[in-house]
This record gives C-alpha cells, structure tokens and sequence, in this order.
C-alpha cells in the first residue's frame, strides 16, 4: 500500500464496515454461524440471478486479432471477481496483521469474499455498448421521443434519472429495488456488499458536474451507506476492473 492508501484504511471503522445485516431484511438478521458466511451467499446470489445471466449477451470486447476471444460482460465479471478475490485476500493479510489486537479483527477475513461479490456485479446494470449505451438511452429522454414521459413523472429529479442514466446507478437499482410483486430490499444483499458496488458516492442530480453518478435519485433513501467506504471500495473496483480487462 502507498501513503495515501495507508492514510484511507486508517481512518476505516472496519468493525462497522463489515456487517453481514441484509438490506430489506434487517427484522431477520442473526449472528448463527451457517456453512457459508453471509458474502458467500451474496456472491451466490448474484451468480444464479437472472440479470448476472444477461449479461453473456452484453458484448465488452470486439476483437480483431483471431488468437482473442470474445468477450462479454458475464465472463468478464467473473474476471474481474476473481482479481479481486485475490486483491481482498491481500489487503486482509495486511489488515489482519495490523489490527490482530482488536476483537474485530476476524471480520477482515472477509474482505475477499466481499470484494468479489462486488466486482461480480459491478457491470450488472450496464446496458449494451457500454458508455455509447448510456448516451444513447439518455439521448432518447432528452432529445428523442422519450420526451413525452416527462409530463407523467411526478417528481422532476427522476427526469434527471433519466437524461443522466447511468449503469452503476443501475445496477444499484436492480439490487436494491422492490419491483412489483417482490420483496422488500431487492436482492436483500449485506450492507457491506451493496456499500462496496456504489463507485460513485453521489445521485443523478449532481452528474452534470461528476459525470459519472453511483444511484438515482429514486433510490436515495436506500443509498444510506457510509462515505468512507464509497471512497475505499470505488478505488478497489476500478483497479479490478482494469487489471481484468488488460
């Protein structure tokens, strides 16, 4: 770790950081030791879902060499969850080190296991065409036909939602929502998972000036997760992501 990175894990409050409370879920949280711990299960979770499955169909690579591989998002984020495994595991050992004193000290054992979950589902959200998508989907409410709905929406922060559209605030949405007919909490992920897949730590309101948003503003009342780990695991996932795709 660098100075910088040293300074961040410092000012972590890990034993609060690492919670294995679902959201949606929370009047069913216990303390039982199961055979799989909590972020196991999230990581489980998301790989039988049917937005994880989509994803095969979502291109990330056009190659043009005949030695390489098609790629789509559903192989490359288990690329990605596998060198963040590998990176959590790490920064653990440190940690683990570090902290051995501290009676929470065992729950950085499952930085690794979150860190994947995280990665696993940090393109869920991502339409086809990657940004060229994002643009296109925010084109059509702005300057296309999707201009008639605005007159419909009873808030006009959700406009924004719209015109700024974002696959990380997506993805945030699909695991989080209760759409029609489901349960409350969406994919009912720990609090820790769901902390770690927002890179962004700010709405749609605020992305013309960020460019890049982590939730929309219809779920602003579910993105109560800490700043600092917004901050921490942003870093973590954009370095995965890039290992991965070199």
């Amino acid at each position: 770790m660098n100075a910088q990175a040293q300074e961040k894990t410092a000012q972590m409050h890990w034993e609060k950081l690492i919670t294995s409370k679902r959201f949606g879920m929370e009047q069913y949280h216990d303390d039982r030791h199961h055979t799989r711990t909590d972020f196991q299960r999230d990581y489980d979770r998301l790989v039988f879902s049917a937005p994880f499955r989509r994803l095969q169909n979502k291109t990330q690579v056009f190659p043009l060499p005949g030695s390489i591989f098609v790629h789509n998002r559903l192989t490359h984020s288990l690329e990605v969850s596998c060198v963040g495994r590998s990176l959590g595991n790490n920064v653990s050992a440190v940690l683990s080190e570090k902290y051995k004193n501290e009676p929470w000290c065992y729950k950085l054992n499952h930085l690794g296991a979150i860190t994947s979950a995280a990665c696993l589902a940090h393109d869920l959200g991502n339409p086809p065409f990657g940004h060229s998508g994002e643009r296109a989907i925010a084109t059509y409410f702005s300057e296309g036909n999707g201009q008639i709905i605005k007159q419909e929406l009873k808030n006009e922060y959700h406009w924004q939602d719209l015109t700024h559209f974002e696959g990380n605030a997506n993805a945030f949405r699909l695991l989080t929502h209760q759409f029609q007919g489901r349960r409350p909490g969406g994919f009912a992920l720990t609090y820790s998972t769901l902390a770690s897949i927002v890179k962004y730590p700010y709405s749609s309101i605020q992305s013309t000036k960020k460019g890049k948003s982590g939730f929309f503003t219809s779920e602003n009342k579910t993105s109560c997760v800490s700043p600092e780990t917004w901050d921490y695991c942003r870093t973590a996932i954009a370095a995965n992501d890039t290992i991965a795709t070199r």
